[in-house]
């Protein structure tokens, strides 16, 4: 077993895809015949898979590009070596069974492995019985109490190979990221060690949503309200996200996200698309961009309207959510409820009280969800027109 945790921008997941496609390789030019099972824990499609990794892995290697044969839909070895090896994508929360099925299973890599239950690796392991196949898992850690990290960190197996690897461990580190690091160690020390350095979040006064947010199953119900769409706009520092909640009395569900960095307009319905209903309802969407709305709109989501803002919207809605007395996320929202842990107000330096003004970053999914829910939002008077009404 080989396995890696770590921090933003270490390359974990690029470094495991290639050394899979090394692997596939390798057992292909001896004859082999079998599959690469390349796992996550929640994969609605292709596009939340490690797949567009793996291709790009292969494509950086020109040696190793003419022996796989990459289609829109699936990579395998090429005929140019005398065995063969096909790459398999799912999701362990819905596939596991079909998973216990697959004949041949040579190496099963689970990337993003932090929420993967403990009944899950229980399931999946055993599928692994050829006489040299393997398991590699990556991951960012969250919490000491994940079944990942009992199973993987605290259990010692000398038959594994499990190490930390951070943005100190990437060659290929890029600037734009490490200006974004410093940033962050700057201005967001309470969430630092965790987003680049690979620690464990923690909770501390500071943290917005702190003791409401948890991750937890659902289905809705009925007799919920909504669903309610947001979206929030990003490229390359900022990611573009679209969020899918909902709300039953004092409690709010999000149910699904869509989230990804450097998305061109031209790619952001596609983004979009993954979320089940969002082409049918009401996308309130961040108005500082009019003009990506007005795309949106007329390429699939012709409900995309602008969120509605007005003075103190941002404190009246970051009140709105503290509002609720629990706000559970669904497990595939793992951005979700990463941000939930991390979204903090500013503190005095040199006191450490907790200041009312919001620290920058780790707030993009919960901008969208104040967007989606905005018409809900109460709009506190005007402090000047308070004062006039006393």
């Amino acid at each position: 077993m080989r396995g890696a945790y770590g921090g933003r921008g270490s390359g974990k997941t690029r470094s495991f895809a290639l050394m899979s496609a090394i692997r596939a390789y390798q057992w292909a030019g001896n004859g082999a015949q079998g599959i690469i099972l390349c796992g996550r824990q929640f994969m609605n499609s292709l596009a939340d898979s490690s797949m567009e990794e793996i291709r790009a892995a292969i494509a950086t290697q020109p040696w190793l590009a003419p022996f796989f044969d990459i289609g829109e839909t699936y990579i395998r070895t090429s005929a140019a070596l005398p065995g063969r090896i096909d790459y398999s994508f799912n999701g362990l929360d819905r596939n596991i069974d079909s998973i216990k099925s697959k004949a041949r299973l040579k190496l099963a890599w689970i990337d993003e492995a932090e929420p993967v239950s403990e009944a899950a690796w229980v399931r999946l392991i055993p599928t692994l019985r050829e006489a040299d196949s393997e398991l590699w898992v990556t991951w960012n850690p969250e919490r000491e109490d994940s079944a990942t990290h009992r199973r993987f960190r605290e259990t010692k197996d000398p038959r594994s190979r499990i190490t930390a690897l951070n943005w100190q461990d990437n060659p290929w580190f890029p600037e734009i990221l490490d200006r974004q690091r410093r940033r962050d160690a700057e201005q967001r020390p309470e969430t630092y060690h965790h987003v680049w350095e690979g620690g464990f979040l923690r909770q501390t006064e500071a943290q917005v949503l702190k003791g409401r947010a948890l991750q937890a199953d659902f289905t809705p119900l009925p007799d919920w309200h909504g669903p309610y769409f947001g979206a929030d706009w990003g490229f390359s520092v900022d990611p573009t996200v679209l969020i899918k909640c909902w709300v039953d009395g004092r409690r709010l569900y999000i149910e699904d996200e869509a989230y990804g960095y450097e998305v061109a307009i031209d790619d952001t319905p596609a983004l979009f698309a993954r979320i089940a209903g969002a082409s049918d309802h009401v996308i309130r969407a961040d108005n500082s961009r009019p003009e990506t709305i007005n795309f949106i709109a007329r390429h699939g989501f012709p409900r995309c309207v602008a969120a509605d803002k007005w003075p103190g919207s941002v404190e009246d809605g970051v009140e709105h959510l503290r509002s609720y007395e629990r706000i559970v996320i669904h497990p595939r929202c793992i951005h979700a409820f990463r941000e939930a842990r991390g979204w903090s107000y500013q503190t005095d330096r040199l006191t450490g009280d907790v200041l009312p003004l919001l620290r920058p970053g780790d707030d993009h999914v919960w901008d969208a969800v104040r967007y989606a829910l905005a018409p809900l939002i109460r709009r506190r008077e005007p402090a000047a027109i308070r004062k006039l009404m006393v």
